[in-house]
Parts: structure tokens; C-alpha cells; sequence
């Protein structure tokens, strides 16, 4: 499934916090989602405490623009969304240089290029333009400043999410809406940046084509897909649905996925989690097997998201990062879809389905038989001539169904590949030979 074009429909809008744009951005994800994932919008009320934070409120910009004496517009909204400081203060009227200086954004590092501003919590007003631009005003004249803005209280601040079920679904044990789940989430905010984070959201809906295309097997976690405005999106979400909390046993946060870069993998705060664990694995045998660099890094370093809240005090389900930051264009006009990649953007979509199915589908044998099993009585004896490998492995992977290693943690063991050893597994569950135990901390799902 081409993923760039849903990006560049998503590029061009005034997405922030809650806006229109933002609200046309939920639109295009649900519209470009599979019907498997059940994709519903959950509205809140600006002003409701969610734990330390508050709903913020929706921002209307009608107009905004700032002009000189003789009527040449400098900054204007209208051309580029990026011209206006996010969330600034209404203002209307004139003011010299020396008054006008302090609320003028640009980046040194790329002259031509206009910076991306926020002040979603710290109200003020400002605009932003090019390095160049700014050293050509002159200092001498008088300036206006117009911003038609409007901040809305009534109920406006949208998040979407879509869950996607193993197929048959697993069975619940303690009735519906129990099953374990991992979440995927990336932000849909950031007007008229294209890697940040439109990238990640087409990354997410790549994922959830390939999973619905391909369900995972039967007692499999559910996969819950979070698009919403940074930080506060995921904190508003989770505060409202609570007793979700223990139900999640890990998370994705996908960003910046479309550029050139390595991809990296930003570690759990747990640092050591299985969910690591497999992240690397996966990560590292892309990597070989495309002659491709990778990077491995600490919880929450630069770049740090949502996962600071999904895997952060209070709700600390283990939760990794992928993205391919750094890069030059990072928060200016200059990220736009010419720095997109569609082949990188599906790279990405690669590595978080393979974590996702490996995680997911994972548990531990625990063995109900004693002495070693009479393989070939029970059609488990595997032909040397057929799969050497297996042969080989098949004394060692009976001999650890001691209810003490998940499936992936003997494919580690005995040096096979995840699905190889999971689908020799199943066989002893199939006919009884072990159950299948959750993974520590978790509920079981069969």
C-alpha cells in the first residue's frame, strides 16, 4: 500500500493541538484505515482535568498576517501556516522595530527556510520567517501585526483510535474487552510538517493494512492504534479510559520515518524488557539482510514523545521508539515531502510488524507431560532430510517447556528464527503436550 500520497494529503494542514486541520487529518486516517480496525474519534471538553494537565482548548485562526507601513506583507498565515507562531495571542496594531524584534522567529542553521513555533502552554504572539527576510526589514519603519484567532472551550479536542483483533478473535477469559493489547501510536499534530509526524502516521496505517491483510494468530494480543496530538492527545486518552491501563503489555511510538536516516530504536524505560529484546532483533536482522545501518538508544532521549507518557510513571507499560532522527530539515518548511521516501516509509512499516507480530503472538510453553515426549507417536518428530536445523533443535526445545522461557526466548537459545520454533510449539499445545502461559505480567489469552 503506497503511503506517501496519504502523506502529502496530510502535509498542508493547520494541524496543532485541535483545530480544523487537525480535525481533516483524523478524517483522512480513519478514511485511508482497513474497516477491520473500527476507527471512532473520541471528543473532550477543553478545560478537563486530565490528571496534572488540562484539555487544551481548540485554536480557529481566521486570519493572520504581519505588514509594513507601505501594505507588503511579510508573514502571512494564509501562504503558509508555519508564518504563525501555534496557539499565539490575538493582537491587532502597530508597533516599531524595537517592539516587534522579540516576537520574530527564524533559524539560523537554514537562512531560507521558515521555522516551525509553538506556544501552546506559554501564551504569547509571534510570527516566523526566513533568516534572510528578517535581515532585509528595515529597522525604521512601523509594522502591524493582525491576528484573527479565536480560542474555543466547547467540546473540540479529538483523538483517533482503531484496534485491530487476531482472527478468529482470542478467546477472552474474563469477558469482553479483556484481551491484552499492545498500542501503536504516533501524533497527528505539527502543521505542514511532513516527517514530523505525518510519517509516522502513515506508518501506523501501513502497519494496521498489513495486519488486517495478514491477521495475527489465534490468542495474539489486540493491536490499538493511537493518532492524536502530542503528549496531550495520549495523556487525555488514557486518563479517560483508565481501566485500559493494565490491559496494554506494550507500545510502538512511531515519528520521522520517511527520511533518509538510519532507523533507531529508542530502548523501554524498563531498558531490558523483552519487548527490547525483540525490537533489536528484529531490528538487527533488517539490517543485515539489507546491508542497512541501525541505531540503538536510551528511553526517551532526543527525540522524546509519547512514549514518556505510555511507559511513564503511573501507567509504565514498556514502550520503544522508532524514528530516523536526526535531520537537518527538523522543524522548518524545509521538512516537506520532497525529503519523503516511500521506500523508507515501508522499511519502517517492516520493522514495527515484525516486532509487533513476534511480541504479540509470543508466550510461555509450560509442559504437562513428564519424560521426553514420544515424538514421532505424536507426529512431532521432525525429518532430518527435510529441516536439518529443526532435527537438531528438537531434544533442546522440548527440554525448555519448564514454564521459565517464552517461545522467542528459546529460538534465541537454540539459534532459530522466531516462527520456526513458534510453529513446532504449537503443535505440543495443539495436542496438549503444554499450555501456553502469558509472557510475566501478563493474562493469559488462550
Amino acid at each position: 500500500m503506497p503511503l506517501k500520497p496519504i502523506l502529502e494529503q496530510l502535509y498542508p494542514l493547520h494541524r496543532t493541538l485541535a483545530s480544523d486541520g487537525t480535525d481533516e487529518a483524523l478524517r483522512i486516517v480513519g478514511a485511508h484505515l482497513p474497516a477491520e480496525a473500527r476507527y471512532t474519534l473520541e471528543t473532550y471538553t477543553p478545560g478537563t482535568p486530565i490528571w496534572t494537565w488540562r484539555v487544551p482548548e481548540r485554536y480557529v485562526v481566521h486570519e493572520a498576517y504581519l505588514e509594513m507601513q507601505d501594505g507588503t506583507r511579510i508573514a502571512n498565515f494564509a501562504d503558509n501556516p508555519l508564518h504563525l507562531v501555534s496557539y499565539s495571542n490575538p493582537v491587532h496594531f502597530w508597533m516599531d522595530w524595537e517592539e516587534l524584534e522579540p516576537h520574530l522567529h527564524y533559524n539560523e542553521k537554514f537562512p531560507d527556510a521558515v521555522p516551525w513555533v509553538f506556544k501552546y502552554y506559554d501564551r504569547d504572539w509571534g510570527f516566523c520567517l526566513s533568516k534572510n527576510t528578517f535581515d532585509q526589514l528595515p529597522r525604521d519603519q512601523m509594522y502591524q501585526a493582525v491576528i484573527n484567532a479565536k480560542f474555543i472551550t466547547e467540546p473540540g479536542f479529538r483523538v483517533g483510535v482503531g484496534v485491530i483483533s487476531p482472527s478468529p478473535p482470542a478467546p477472552l477469559p474474563n469477558g469482553e474487552g479483556s484481551q491484552d493489547e499492545m498500542i501503536i501510536a504516533s501524533h497527528i499534530c505539527h502543521p505542514m510538517q511532513a516527517n514530523d509526524d505525518a510519517a509516522g502516521v502513515v506508518t501506523a496505517i501501513g502497519l494496521a493494512h498489513r495486519l488486517a491483510e495478514r491477521p495475527l494468530p489465534p490468542g495474539s494480543m489486540a493491536v490499538r492504534f493511537l493518532f492524536c496530538p502530542e503528549t496531550v492527545g495520549t495523556i487525555a486518552y488514557l486518563a479517560h479510559h483508565e481501566d485500559l491501563i493494565p490491559r496494554l503489555k506494550g507500545g510502538i511510538f512511531l515519528e520521522m520515518t520517511g527520511n533518509r536516516g538510519p532507523l533507531a530504536m529508542h530502548r523501554s524505560r524498563q531498558g531490558d524488557h523483552l519487548l527490547d529484546r525483540i525490537s533489536y532483533s528484529v531490528l538487527r536482522k533488517t539490517s543485515e539482510i539489507r546491508n542497512t545501518k541501525y541505531e540503538i538508544r536510551v528511553f526517551a532521549s532526543h527525540p522524546a514523545n509519547d512514549e514518556r507518557v505510555i511507559n511513564g510513571p503511573g501507567v509504565n507499560v514498556p514502550c520503544i521508539s522508532l524514528n530516523r532522527w536526526p535531520y537537518e530539515e527538523y522543524h522548518t518548511d524545509a521538512d516537506n515531502p520532497d525529503i519523503i521516501h516511500e521506500d523508507m516509509l515501508q522499511e519502517a512499516v517492516d520493522v514495527a510488524e515484525e516486532i509487533v507480530r513476534i511480541y504479540a503472538s509470543n508466550y510461555v510453553p509450560k509442559r504437562t507431560f513428564k519424560g521426553p515426549v514420544f515424538l514421532s507417536g505424536h507426529g512431532l518428530w521432525v525429518d532430518w532430510r527435510e529441516n536439518w536445523e529443526l532435527n537438531r533443535a528438537l531434544e533442546k526445545i522440548m527440554m525448555r517447556f519448564e514454564g521459565d522461557r517464552t517461545v522467542f526466548d528459546i529460538a534465541e537459545e537454540v539459534g532459530l528464527e522466531y516462527w520456526v520454533v513458534r510453529e513446532y510449539v504449537e503443535k505440543f499445545r495443539v495436542k496438549g503436550l503444554v499450555e501456553a502461559l502469558p509472557i510475566p505480567g501478563e493474562t493469559p489469552s488462550f
